[in-house]
């Protein structure tokens, strides 16, 4: 049962007398529980709606357009009841990694298949019950996003630290037989999970083929908060093209048996250790691309594609004497090809000059270099700093749009895109996360 908390005027609800403070029971003799129950339901052609109203209840029919769910109700959350939290302590956890003062959902630790299903976040599957496992499979909600970190039970548990954590290994099969697609993530920690212990994660991955759709290796990401933490350290530059050339091998095996890579080792390892970015063709469907996989090359292909489409178009601009300079910040795992993509824009545009900046990570340590975890704080005193040093600036300040929260408005560290601008004395504003819109932020256009 879910509370409805708003009535869109002139809505189906609305024209049926459903109002606000009245309580959804169930919708064509299902209970409702949350947003997937609704979502599910509700796309039946004929609805049945049990209503509680003042302790009295009454049947509503609707009939509407198949597949169609939205009749006017709002509920009090967007999931309609309370996220799940995480009954884990994985040694890698990156929450237990935050410092204070930052905004207050980042210390939340969620492992919510909801979630997975409607944002494609992860879990660990330690948090799924009986009832949710039968409704994903009813639903045939997919693809389903797991941590799956390792297939050996024994190391599972002791990395999550839940007795648990090994036996959910068995839902992989659950959720491959009923043909619902697996997107998989394993966070490598050196010498814990790595070397052997990846050969065998991987081999025993492919079982749930074609079930798995792919999966990621990543590097565990640390901070230097980590006081009274699990003594995690991180992978070498030579240890992390040992990494890439293990997950990529396996890969190549996985496209001959196949017809699928399935594997792929994160940006991050490439950039660790040195190497040059795979081509596009090498990702395939870039289906880990929100977990850092591919990312880089997507980013720099797309920019080179929308510079090639205003040439052809003879659009690109021209910016004369006066010219048109701007400056980009970025993480350091970016850097290099942001400012591969800056300097090719600056050859193809006149007068065009770009200032590509690298920003070191000082509110979590320089051990994070990814530009989702910039603070507004960090981008402001060095920038400063460059400009007290005599580094023009230009018109704009560039900075990555997912170092803020999905609404915008705020940095990790609850500064503002505003209060950047009036520390740094130019407008800050964002840009990316794509290759395309990049281009045409910096070429204002």
């Amino acid at each position: 049962m879910v509370k409805i908390t708003e009535v869109e005027k002139h809505s189906r609800a609305s024209r049926h007398f459903i109002k606000a403070g009245d309580v959804l029971v169930s919708v064509n003799g299902h209970e409702i529980d949350d947003v997937l129950d609704y979502r599910f339901r509700m796309t039946a052609e004929k609805v049945e709606l049990l209503i509680n109203h003042g302790g009295r209840q009454r049947r509503v029919r609707i009939r509407k357009p198949e597949d169609e769910t939205e009749i006017g109700l709002c509920f009090e959350t967007p999931l309609m009841d309370d996220k799940h939290s995480c009954r884990n302590k994985c040694i890698f956890c990156f929450i237990d990694q935050n410092p204070g003062g930052m905004r207050e959902s980042v210390y939340f630790k969620d492992d919510d298949s909801r979630l997975s299903f409607l944002h494609g976040n992860y879990i660990t599957m330690t948090n799924l019950s009986e009832h949710e496992i039968d409704r994903i499979i009813e639903m045939h909600i997919s693809p389903v996003n797991i941590s799956v970190h390792t297939t050996n039970p024994e190391l599972r548990c002791r990395m999550m630290n839940n007795r648990f954590a090994g036996k959910t290994l068995d839902y992989l099969k659950r959720f491959a037989d009923a043909g619902i697609r697996i997107c998989a993530q394993v966070v490598l920690c050196r010498a814990i999970n790595d070397g052997e212990e990846l050969d065998r994660t991987m081999k025993d991955l492919t079982e749930f083929i074609p079930a798995l759709d792919s999966c990621s290796v990543v590097p565990a990401g640390l901070t230097k908060h980590r006081e009274g933490l699990y003594p995690l350290t991180l992978f070498s530059p030579e240890e992390s093209a040992a990494v890439v050339r293990q997950v990529t091998a396996f890969g190549d095996e996985c496209e001959k048996k196949f017809g699928q890579r399935i594997f792929y080792a994160s940006d991050e390892f490439y950039v660790r250790g040195g190497l040059p970015l795979p081509d596009e063709d090498f990702y395939g469907d870039f289906s880990q691309l929100e977990d850092g996989v591919g990312m880089l090359t997507l980013f720099g292909a797309d920019a080179r594609r929308r510079l090639e489409d205003l040439s052809e178009c003879g659009e690109v601009p021209d910016f004369g004497v006066s010219g048109r300079r701007v400056t980009v910040v970025t993480g350091a795992a970016a850097y290099d090809e942001i400012t591969a993509v800056s300097r090719m824009a600056e050859s193809c545009c006149p007068g065009l000059s770009v200032n590509v900046m690298k920003i070191r990570n000082d509110f979590f340590g320089e051990t994070v270099t990814v530009s989702g975890l910039l603070t507004g704080t960090d981008i402001a005193a060095q920038v400063i700093e460059a400009k007290t040093a005599g580094t023009e600036l230009g018109e704009v300040l560039f900075f990555p749009r997912n170092a803020l929260r999905a609404e915008g408005d705020l940095f990790l560290d609850n500064t503002t895109p505003e209060m950047l601008s009036e520390r740094i004395g130019i407008p800050a504003m964002t840009s990316g996360p794509d290759g395309d819109k990049f281009i045409c932020d910096i070429l204002g256009i």
